[in-house]
């Protein structure tokens, strides 16, 4: 059984943190149950494992916090969905390559709920979406532009952190930083898209997909 978690309103983020930290102990020990955590946050950046200081663009801007999860600098703010996932991966292969591609694939599926084409790509940590209506990137290829962030950490198996979904976020805020890393692509939501979708709409989305990508377990 995974149990779901839903807090309203904006959850700070190192409460958040310490959370997760109790709670995948607990699993990992057996104590607790594995669980998805649904929450906002005020706005902030975090810096992964990989964040590299250059790409902190506009450091007075929001709070920063440092964390232990993959990866490097993103945002996280108002309209934009957090889901913490707090899963025994030991359970399941213990393959943290075919976890991470799980967690993508579920994204993909959410956003194909609402018609979005979500894509991965090789070298691209996150989920990305085409966006013909633009200009060509310079080296003509067709414009791009990331909608969901993927950032995890596991200890003794168990996952915590989680992903991202950009919903109807402030993208402005995503300006004091380069996302992921990644200078060259931009940052959209389902709003920006031209989609009329909702948090409780997206909460749904990764409820009715969730149990199809992670029965694919090994």
């Amino acid at each position: 059984m995974v149990e779901w978690i839903t807090t309203p309103g904006l959850t700070d983020y190192r409460k958040a943190e310490a959370w997760m930290e109790e709670r995948a102990t607990a699993i990992a020990d057996g104590k607790a149950e594995e669980c998805i955590w649904l929450v906002e946050h005020p706005p902030l950046y975090t810096a992964g494992t990989s964040a590299r200081p250059a790409d902190l663009t506009d450091p007075d801007r929001f709070p920063v916090y440092e964390t232990r999860r993959g990866g490097q600098y993103t945002y996280h703010g108002p309209g934009q969905r957090v889901a913490y996932v707090l899963l025994d991966v030991g359970k399941h292969g213990r393959d943290v390559r075919a976890f991470v591609q799980q967690l993508e694939a579920w994204v993909i599926a959410t956003l194909e709920t609402f018609n979005v084409k979500g894509e991965i790509r090789e070298g691209r940590v996150g989920v990305w979406v085409t966006r013909p209506e633009k200009p060509l990137q310079p080296d003509g290829s067709v414009a791009e532009d990331k909608i969901a962030a993927i950032g995890i950490r596991l200890r003794k198996w168990v996952s915590f952190h989680g992903l991202s979904i950009n919903v109807e976020p402030d993208l402005s805020h995503f300006d004091g930083i380069v996302p992921c890393g990644i200078a060259e692509h931009g940052v959209t939501s389902l709003v920006d898209l031209g989609l009329p979708v909702t948090i409780e709409d997206v909460d749904l989305a990764l409820r009715q997909t969730f149990d199809t990508v992670f029965a694919q377990q090994p």
